[in-house]
């Protein structure tokens, strides 16, 4: 399938697949998606313990964050720079069917546009999948290639960033089977988080237990959600 590279309106580059008309990041800006979604509601949400919102009671010193669909890399790398400032360790994986190629990867910007080492970004893409690497003092990465269904961990992660293909392309992808698999693999008062807001995927995500909340989406979305494991008391 045909991929190419496209400006979104932040200056920040993403792949488009024309016969999809999908990319892989907003088109209303590829940065700015990122961190509201993934990082301002998801670590960041994560991040604020000892509150009663957030059901933390220990301090953030190390967690585990699973991404669904690795992709361009642009969570993982924001993810890493993030967890510097934080000084939280942060073991990463990302799962991705479909990596992207070594071409596509120098066409992407992110470096620049985060004002970040350039060989950081392309360490993530350039080491080898299936084993853990210490890419900082502070993040780790393992990359998977196999599909989502092939998850199989049981509370594992904190707090899973679900970045697959909309619906539209691929309703596989956001149904009851597979957000099931998510709850599983999350510690109890995890959180994942998504940029989707149909109302189908809220019903799936509640069918299997989550807790679920609207939130105002990112620049050219007006809702996203939020899907919490809590802990039952």
């Amino acid at each position: 399938m045909k991929r190419e590279i496209i400006t979104t309106a932040d200056g920040s580059k993403t792949i488009h697949i024309p016969e999809w008309n999908e990319q892989y990041h907003s088109k209303h800006g590829a940065i700015q998606e990122a961190y509201h979604v993934f990082i301002k509601h998801g670590l960041h949400y994560y991040g604020q313990s000892n509150t009663e919102t957030v059901h933390i009671e220990e301090p953030l010193n190390s967690l585990s964050i699973l991404e669904i669909g690795f992709g361009t890399g642009l969570n993982a790398l924001i993810t890493l720079l993030e967890s510097e400032k934080l000084k939280t360790k942060v073991d990463y994986v990302g799962v991705e069917a479909y990596p992207i190629s070594q071409e596509e990867v120098s066409g992407l910007n992110y470096a620049s546009e985060l004002n970040s080492d350039r060989l950081i970004f392309d360490k993530l893409h350039e080491v080898s999948w299936e084993e853990k690497h210490q890419i900082s003092d502070q993040f780790s990465l393992k990359k998977q290639k196999k599909f989502f269904d092939e998850i199989k961990e049981k509370e594992v992660y904190n707090i899973i960033y679900f970045d697959a293909f909309g619906a539209r392309v691929q309703p596989e992808l956001w149904t009851e089977y597979i957000f099931k698999k998510m709850y599983d693999a999350l510690k109890e008062n995890g959180v994942l988080v998504t940029y989707s807001a149909k109302g189908s995927v809220r019903r799936a995500m509640q069918s299997v237990g989550f807790t679920v909340e609207k939130l105002p989406g990112p620049p050219g979305k007006r809702e996203m959600l939020r899907a919490a494991k809590w802990r039952s008391d």
